[in-house]
């Protein structure tokens, strides 16, 4: 049988999947997982279900609704709870949080933690709504695929659950923290006359990942008093501690603001940040 090598799509996404227990474990993605089942059955997602409603949108995506919610209109910006899957025409699973052993995974909207195909079908949605969509290979992994994964020029197909939106831990003079995981037992805290070490990833909604530390494997270190950095992401990480897994959202007003950052960053975007910190220590 054919070996399938998982990788999950979305980096952001496999940063709350991984171990937390030690520094050397958080290896550059993507997350491999070997002799994973090329077709799994769980939940609801594996079942086949009656086609309720149809969209074909003018850009070659079609959503087919087995359920319609009752909550609010998925919007950029926002976080919600999915429960996924990603599967070819053949039927073969090629992402899902199941297959990270999870219930279901965070995911920000309008901020390319997946593809473009994402985020245009995601507007269209609601709390609650149970949908399959069929992404085309343009707005999905496009005519290079992932190799052993996805052919070139292959559509996507995702069904989806949207579980609910995810309320913020805290915010900061606008800045969201969405914390997943904290570790209560240590007391050292990230502030004034300290550093933090930290992983990151970071996209806006025009660039899916202008910094990534895991690719480099170096890890971005900060102090309070550093100049030069974006002041919503100091705000976001005070109090942080070491083995601490969040999300943050900074408004471009305490990002790069009106002037953007020369070709990376545009004037008025805001910056999403997938964040593990790795140490907080005294200068």
């Amino acid at each position: 049988m054919k070996k399938l090598i998982f990788i999950a799509f979305s980096l952001s996404l496999v940063i709350i999947s991984c171990d937390t227990s030690g520094v050397k474990k958080e290896k550059a993605e993507p997350t491999e997982k070997a002799d994973k089942k090329q077709t799994y059955e769980r939940s609801d997602l594996d079942q086949q279900h009656a086609v309720a409603d149809e969209k074909k949108m003018e850009n070659g995506i079609i959503i087919r609704w087995f359920e319609h919610g009752s909550g609010e209109t998925v919007k950029d910006g926002e976080l919600i709870e999915i429960d996924y899957k990603v599967l070819l025409k053949d039927r073969t699973v090629v992402d899902g949080n199941h297959l990270l052993n999870k219930e279901s995974m965070p995911f920000m909207v309008g901020f390319n933690m997946q593809t473009k195909g994402w985020d245009i079908a995601l507007r269209q949605l609601k709390v609650g709504d149970f949908a399959e969509i069929i992404i085309p290979s343009e707005l999905a992994r496009g005519s290079k695929g992932i190799e052993g994964l996805i052919p070139p020029n292959a559509d996507n197909i995702l069904k989806i659950k949207i579980l609910k939106k995810k309320t913020p831990t805290r915010s900061v003079d606008g800045n969201k923290v969405w914390v997943f995981e904290e570790n209560v037992n240590n007391k050292e805290k990230f502030d004034e006359g300290k550093e933090i070490e930290f992983h990151c990833m970071t996209s806006t909604p025009t660039n899916s990942l202008y910094v990534n530390t895991y690719r480099l494997n170096e890890p971005f270190k900060m102090r309070l008093e550093d100049s030069g950095l974006v002041p919503g992401l100091k705000k976001a990480l005070i109090n942080a501690k070491k083995s601490d897994r969040m999300f943050v959202l900074v408004p471009a007003s305490e990002a790069y603001g009106a002037k953007g950052y020369l070709d990376i960053v545009k004037p008025n975007e805001a910056l999403f940040y997938n964040i593990l910190v790795m140490d907080v220590r005294k200068n």
